[in-house]
């Protein structure tokens, strides 16, 4: 497990304050960002649950967010995670729609949104060890 994929599971167990998954995978990179921990956390909290209305997830939100930040937003990049995301989750990536597929699996919510959170996280890893 890489250092980021551990440091969004360190943050996805904090009950209190709760981290929306934008939050979860912005924060996950802040040692290798120029931002502070309450910056970060006040950026994100706008996003989560799909920015507050089921729109996009805020697994993909705080990824942008992060890889901006890292500056991994060339077209190129952010295109493909955008195609590799929906390629793994049935075209979808309005969080009102991946918790309506997920629903369908019994399985839960916060199981589900964590899935998210780590797979982005695994993703810019990925990137970022390029």
């Amino acid at each position: 497990m890489g250092k980021y994929l551990e440091k969004a599971k360190e943050i996805r167990a904090i009950v209190e304050p709760h981290h929306n998954c934008a939050q979860s995978v912005l924060m996950a990179f802040l040692d290798d960002l120029d931002l502070d921990r309450e910056t970060a956390y006040k950026l994100g909290s706008c996003f989560g649950s799909g920015m507050k209305c089921g729109s996009t997830c805020g697994a993909i939100t705080g990824a942008l967010m992060a890889m901006g930040l890292l500056g991994l937003d060339s077209p190129e990049i952010t295109q493909k995670f955008f195609r590799d995301f929906k390629q793994n989750h049935s075209g979808l990536i309005d969080c009102k729609d991946l918790l309506a597929e997920n629903a369908k699996t019994g399985n839960p919510k916060k199981t589900h949104c964590d899935a998210l959170v780590f797979e982005v996280v695994e993703y810019i890893e990925k990137l970022v060890e390029k």
